[in-house]
């Protein structure tokens, strides 16, 4: 049987490598492929890495694929390396994180298929199609957020994108080699007059026939001191 994916466990863990089309001979006309694929998949357990470069393939064989990596109990961290396309951008929905190279592609399209026969064979067609497309939908649906129609719009537009328009759409999490985000630094910032408030606060209170002290009081000086530190 000649496999599409490939395994590779080393001391980092099991990363999962699909390079090429999905399902490239036989899937569903040969029961052994996907519970072969299960069965590895599921073969030890931890954290799994999948490296993803593929222009697509048969969308039940992603759509199981898909399925398996969503029922796998460890953390899935999707990486698309150079292009995640068609049903191959199904699988990458999968992903508990999902990460694009910077020069990497995803595309979203339509469903195709071959139909032969008479009129009422090709309405057939038209229906599954229709309905294998809201399949889809719900998979870039649950990842996005993102209203139905504007996903079925850019389905019907055959939507490319880049990795940063990815991210901005909920398709990706981040950019690979990306620098990290910086946080914003806990705590509060004062303006001149709320520090200059709070220490006088802290000052004992004076007498009121005090309030007009000539100028040297501590008050005054250290509202001296203050104006000299702005």
């Amino acid at each position: 049987m000649r496999k599409f994916w490939n395994w590779v466990k080393n001391e980092a863990g099991r990363t999962l490598y699909f390079d090429g089309y999905i399902a490239q001979d036989s899937w569903l006309d040969d029961d052994i492929t996907p519970k072969k694929f299960k069965a590895e998949l599921n073969q030890d357990t931890g954290a799994i890495t999948v490296w993803l470069n593929s222009p697509g393939g048969d969308v039940f064989a992603a759509s199981q694929i898909y399925t398996m990596l969503k029922e796998y109990e460890g953390k899935v961290t999707v990486k698309i390396e150079g292009i995640a396309a068609s049903a191959a951008s199904v699988i990458a929905m999968a992903g508990d994180e999902i990460v694009m190279s910077p020069v990497a592609m995803m595309m979203i399209h339509n469903p195709a298929t071959v139909v032969f026969g008479e009129a009422a064979d090709l309405a057939s067609g038209i229906k599954l199609l229709g309905e294998v497309k809201e399949s889809i939908i719900n998979a870039y649906e649950e990842r996005t957020k993102l209203p139905r129609g504007k996903i079925s719009g850019m389905m019907d537009a055959e939507t490319w994108f880049s990795a940063q328009k990815a991210v901005e759409l909920g398709f990706a999490d981040k950019i690979l080699y990306a620098p990290e985000p910086q946080e914003a630094p806990e705590g509060f910032l004062f303006d001149r007059l709320t520090v200059t408030n709070a220490l006088l606060r802290k000052l004992p209170r004076q007498p009121r026939e005090e309030a007009a002290a000539p100028i040297g009081t501590p008050h005054q000086e250290l509202l001296k001191r203050l104006e000299l530190l702005k």
